[in-house]
């Protein structure tokens, strides 16, 4: 338990490590159970740009770990996990309070993550914006 009082099932770095091991799934979406004390798995899969983004609820906030395939400037292609923290403008403030507590903590048990961002519109999220945060 952190300082915080947030607490991270253990089925989070399963996720993670399923994801960056058997590369059969590219997106792990997390959230908070209710009454907003431990990070837990609400879903993952092998998702396309599009579907992740509309994964995401737009009055609630959620954590990402995406796997974004995107071509450097150079051209090659690149692989980076980004690690999204999804908190919408519409969301309670104490749903905002709580996933802002749950950030660090997260953070700090998820290894491997390249690029971090913290997004309140979709826009933010564009395929092309992300990529442009990974190089």
């Amino acid at each position: 338990m952190s300082s915080s009082g947030i607490t991270v099932d253990g089925s989070c770095l399963s996720a993670l490590q399923e994801l960056k091991s058997k590369r059969e799934i590219n997106t792990v979406v997390y959230r908070l159970n209710e009454p907003l004390e431990t990070v837990v798995v609400e879903s993952q899969g092998n998702l396309t740009h599009e579907e992740m983004l509309g994964s995401l609820p737009a009055d609630e906030p959620r954590f990402v770990v995406y796997d974004l395939h995107f071509a450097a400037s150079d051209g090659a292609r690149r692989s980076d996990l980004v690690m999204i923290f999804w908190i919408p403008e519409g969301a309670l403030p104490a749903h905002k309070l709580a996933y802002a507590s749950a950030d660090p903590v997260l953070q700090d048990l998820l290894d491997g993550i390249q690029v971090t961002v913290r997004a309140t519109d979709l826009s933010h999220l564009a395929y092309n914006e992300l990529a442009s945060q990974a190089v």
